[in-house]
């Protein structure tokens, strides 16, 4: 499937030292990066200084995986936008927040104030967290099914949407001869009912500058591909192959398509790893010294985990074992689970091996070569209809990032694959997406 000529959309994805497992090690490296706010600074303005589109934090409300693993524990992301937000003046800033363990109304808030306080430049990456642990963190035994999430994200989003439009974009008039601060009319309750949510509204901030801010979704299992097509703008998927991003992409478009969306207006950015050097060797010295490092009793616990399984289930120096559950009987990470078998399988990978591919992204396709070759990646992927953009995930922080905006951006401009200046300034802006029209506004129009 080829695609239209246009420009690629890239998207940053930060995460402490990097994402691999092991960057923290590296001599170089600040182990403590991951509560550092300078630190982050620093990375989105490196960032807006290659022109991406926007930042993007991954986020859950549980201490994830074994704390000797790697740097554990991260700064709540919405927190953290507001400090970038301060630093940089026209790259976007997306959060993960979660529909299951947050309520609408306060997340909302939450999402329209960055919006407000970065001048248009938030969005929200809607998850529905997978994993019983989270679950005991907010008076609840087990998580909810897989379906039961996804059905509250859809009401989640619904009541979001209400409650950012229950202001009409000129109900604040400010008219100091009259003593009218705003028009009461143009302000009102949203009275939602529904399976999951009760909430009367309207929200207490104004109307946003972007209106709605831009709506991210990461998950890629039958019932995440469901939601991302409803109301994702923008869909984070990790994707080792072409031929099954391609699929993908053309999945995800039909279903946009379907339900009554331009399938242009929903961006699809596969997450790739570069690992970058000078000369094929260089990268590849880089990439065999973190995989030395990572510390394999710790990767295969979490292996384990996301297989269902016991350590012991699991041999270093032997393939994953025959009877593994279906994606069916998993209530977690569906699409992680099938892609991580999958990958094992289809290259006869030990679980050693397996740990090793692992270990740069956790099942993101990681690219290793000179900038040459991984623009050349991107580009190829890019016009081979499987992905509008790339959610980059530097191995190693800052110099990953650093490597990528000197030696690869300039190779995408000069090919013209990528803006050469920022030329709006909200997010929606630098994703070609409109500002939606408030639902209120539109609902008195059409009655009256």
């Amino acid at each position: 499937m080829s695609r239209p000529a246009g420009q690629l959309h890239l998207n940053a994805f930060l995460m402490s030292t990097g994402h691999h497992e092991a960057s923290w090690r590296l001599p170089e490296s600040d182990p403590f990066a991951n509560t550092s706010v300078a630190h982050y600074q620093k990375l989105a303005q490196v960032a807006e200084r290659g022109l991406f589109d926007s930042v993007f934090f991954a986020d859950s409300p549980v201490l994830f995986g074994n704390v000797g693993r790697r740097p554990a524990g991260s700064l709540e992301p919405t927190v953290l936008l507001t400090a970038l937000a301060a630093v940089t003046s026209r790259i976007g800033l997306i959060a993960t927040a979660s529909t299951t363990y947050n309520d609408p109304y306060n997340l909302a808030r939450r999402f329209a104030s960055v919006d407000h306080v970065s001048g248009g430049r938030a969005g929200w990456n809607v998850v529905t967290t997978a994993g019983p642990e989270a679950a005991l963190n907010f008076n609840l035994t087990d998580q909810p099914a897989h379906a039961v999430r996804y059905e509250r994200a859809a009401e989640f989003l619904e009541v979001a949407y209400k409650l950012w439009d229950s202001w009409q974009d000129d109900a604040a008039i400010a008219d100091k001869e009259s003593g009218v601060w705003a028009l009461q009319d143009r302000v009102v309750p949203i009275d939602h009912v529904g399976r999951h949510f009760q909430v009367r509204g309207p929200l207490n901030v104004p109307r946003s500058p972007q209106g709605h801010p831009l709506i991210v979704q990461a998950g890629s299992s039958e019932d995440g591909k469901g939601l991302a097509a409803r109301y994702a703008e923008a869909v984070f998927t990790a994707q080792q192959t072409l031929e099954d991003a391609q699929d993908f992409y053309r999945d995800l478009k039909a279903r946009a398509v379907a339900l009554g969306r331009d399938a242009a207006e929903v961006k699809i950015l596969p997450g790739i790893v570069p690992v970058i050097g000078s000369t094929v060797e260089e990268a590849e010295r880089l990439e065999h010294q973190l995989d030395s490092l990572i510390r394999p009793e710790y990767a295969r616990l979490q292996l384990a985990k996301t297989l269902r399984l016991s350590p012991e289930d699991l041999p270093f120096d032997q393939q994953l074992p025959a009877d593994l559950p279906d994606e069916d009987e998993i209530e977690g990470a569906k699409s992680r689970y099938t892609l991580i078998v999958t990958l094992a399988r289809r290259e006869k990978l030990t679980v050693r091996e397996l740990i090793g591919r692992l270990g740069g992204g956790r099942g993101h396709r990681t690219f290793t070569g000179t900038p040459e070759q991984v623009a050349d990646a991107i580009q190829h992927w890019f016009e081979a209809g499987a992905a509008d953009g790339f959610n980059v995930m530097p191995p190693v922080l800052p110099s990953g990032l650093e490597t990528f905006v000197d030696h690869v951006i300039p190779i995408l401009q000069a090919r013209g694959l990528f803006r050469t200046e920022y030329t709006g300034t909200t997010l929606r802006d630098h994703y070609g997406l409109p500002r939606p029209a408030g639902r209120t506004a539109a609902l008195q129009e059409a009655t009256a």
